[in-house]
């Protein structure tokens, strides 16, 4: 990690996947033991089934149990928060997430990542009224929120600076179909790439892995990547290092894990 940069911080997206048992998790590993084993290749992990619907306390736990010391989970916020018409209505839901036992990751406890679908449009009032909901902290715990907008009418400056006001995070969605937006906007940096291919076997080319590097190595240092300044939407945010999440999500998911180990070299 270069001087005066923040952590960064790569995985994948869950870590029970039928297909990587063989092609990441060893031929005979207990599937009991596989968290285990992926914390120990990966920094992080965006736990997905949060997203579907509650987890207990004691899974929470247990994952906190059977990770390394410095091991982070961020959290996909539910549906039913993000996946309605009046988004100033999900206090009970984002109420309901954080008592169903989140905090018992205690410091392991990373972004919590609010997933908006492609069909929600930028109202202002209204994602306003639901940035005014979500918690600083928790039982204790500070709390760290990031949307993921999927509609080109989130490439409004207005949106940037109601983002930055709160220090929410937008979600950088690399390589993919959805609106890229690059701007920081909260003193961590979440990016999600979606573009691995059968055609690699780390998922990218050499050169693409050396790119997101030197992106999550630019956002560490509180610079705007050279390769994403067309992505801002406004003007880039103060210069100070950040932490960086950096997940490889989707694509061929079978080398995900790949990708990431081959990130985690590079930085």
């Amino acid at each position: 990690m270069a001087k005066n940069a923040a952590p960064i911080r790569i995985g994948v997206g869950g870590w029970t996947y039928e297909p990587w048992r063989g092609a990441f998790y060893p031929d005979g590993l207990a599937q009991k033991r596989e968290l285990e084993f992926a914390s120990g290749k990966l920094t992080a992990i965006e736990i997905n089934g949060t997203y579907y619907g509650s987890q207990k306390p004691e899974s929470f736990a247990k994952w906190h149990a059977e990770t390394p010391d410095g091991f982070v989970f961020a959290l996909k916020g539910p549906r039913f928060a993000t996946n309605r018409r009046v988004l100033a209505e999900a206090g009970e839901s984002i109420e309901r997430f954080f008592n169903s036992g989140v905090t018992e990751l205690k410091e392991k406890l990373g972004p919590v990542n609010w997933q908006f679908m492609a069909t929600k449009k930028f109202d202002p009032a209204d994602f306003e009224g639901f940035l005014k909901l979500l918690p600083k902290s928790v039982g204790g715990h500070a709390i760290r929120h990031a949307v993921e907008v999927r509609h080109d009418s989130f490439r409004d400056p207005e949106f940037i600076a109601l983002a930055r006001a709160h220090g929410v995070a937008v979600i950088y969605a690399g390589d993919s179909e959805f609106p890229e937006i690059a701007d920081v906007t909260a003193p961590f940096v979440y990016a999600r790439i979606m573009g691995t291919s059968e055609d690699h076997p780390l998922g990218y080319a050499p050169a693409a892995l050396d790119r997101w590097a030197d992106c999550a190595k630019a956002w560490a240092k509180g610079e705007t990547p050279a390769a994403l300044k067309d992505k801002l939407v406004a003007a880039p945010a103060e210069k100070t290092p950040r932490e960086v999440f950096l997940f490889v999500i989707s694509g061929f998911k079978v080398r995900n894990p790949a990708a990431a180990m081959a990130l985690i070299e590079r930085v």
